[in-house]
């Protein structure tokens, strides 16, 4: 497992970063480990699942999560929002296409199939007769987001619930 949950302050979950960066942070001293998986880096110290900043951190500050290919093909989980297979060259589909006014926005961006994107076209989903397997949302928060990017990793949701 190399996703660590970070905890602000006052235990709420703020960012779920690597192993690497949390490591780096428990070194310098910015950070205590909560949780951890039982594997050792080192002699004294094991592989952290959860850490907690000593200081409080601004989230309001934060910018919104951008509408990435990357951050769209996760929400979607890698599957065509079309006929709901799952295919290694997934495709951006613009649900109101951009030559209607559908913008590249978190709500007008789905994964599709080569071929579903080929067929629905320069067409809306209702016109071309396909119909979305879900609506397109925004992700709440960064936070959430990283958790369902996570969650199928074995054991993580479980043991990150306590702090959720």
């Amino acid at each position: 497992m190399s996703r660590v949950l970070v905890l602000d302050a006052s235990r709420k979950p703020i960012q779920v970063c690597g192993m690497r960066r949390a490591i780096s942070l428990l070194m310098r001293g910015k950070a205590q480990m909560v949780e951890h998986n039982g594997k050792m880096l080192a002699k004294d110290f094991p592989l952290p699942l959860v850490i907690r900043l000593r200081r409080y951190v601004d989230l309001r500050r934060e910018r919104p999560l951008a509408p990435t290919r990357r951050n769209i093909l996760l929400r979607d989980r890698f599957t065509c929002q079309y006929c709901g297979t799952r295919h290694c060259k997934l495709t951006l589909d613009h649900v109101l296409p951009r030559c209607r006014g559908g913008g590249s926005t978190w709500e007008n961006l789905v994964a599709a199939c080569p071929e579903c994107n080929s067929a629905k076209g320069s067409c809306t989903p209702s016109e071309a007769g396909m119909e979305l397997r879900s609506t397109p949302l925004r992700p709440v928060d960064w936070v959430s987001f990283e958790l369902s990017r996570a969650s199928c990793m074995d054991g993580v949701s479980a043991c990150w619930s306590r702090y959720l």
